[in-house]
């Protein structure tokens, strides 16, 4: 399976595991599971597909860390975004989000195969 293609799958599997982590948040992210996950997932596909594109050129080292920083950085931009009470989770959200991006950035060097070349 293509990179970019194997990225944005996985990051579709690990966002929603992502998302699902809330549950441990208490009730007002119980109150929002749906959404969370939604956009959770989305968020993991789009790093997917970041984090692909770039495995099929770069090192491992490269990978892991571009998909670290990618995950930080999609991560930051929601935790940025308040709570209905004004209320930030910075580290409930950013821990998890960059774990996703080192492992998708893994899974896709590791197990994405390289795009076939036309002659």
């Amino acid at each position: 399976m293509p990179k970019p293609l194997l990225g944005v799958l996985l990051g579709l599997i690990l966002g929603a595991l992502d998302g699902l982590t809330a549950l441990f948040y208490g009730p007002e992210a119980k109150a929002m599971i749906q959404d969370i996950l939604i956009f959770s997932s989305l968020k993991g596909m789009l790093a997917g597909l970041i984090i692909g594109f770039v495995a099929r050129k770069a090192s491992l080292r490269t990978v892991l860390i571009v998909g670290a920083l990618v995950g930080f950085a999609l991560a930051f931009a929601v935790a940025a975004m308040p709570g209905k009470n004004g209320e930030h989770y910075w580290l409930e959200i950013i821990v998890p989000g960059t774990l996703v991006g080192f492992i998708l950035g893994y899974a896709t060097h590791r197990y994405g195969k390289a795009a076939a070349r036309v002659a």
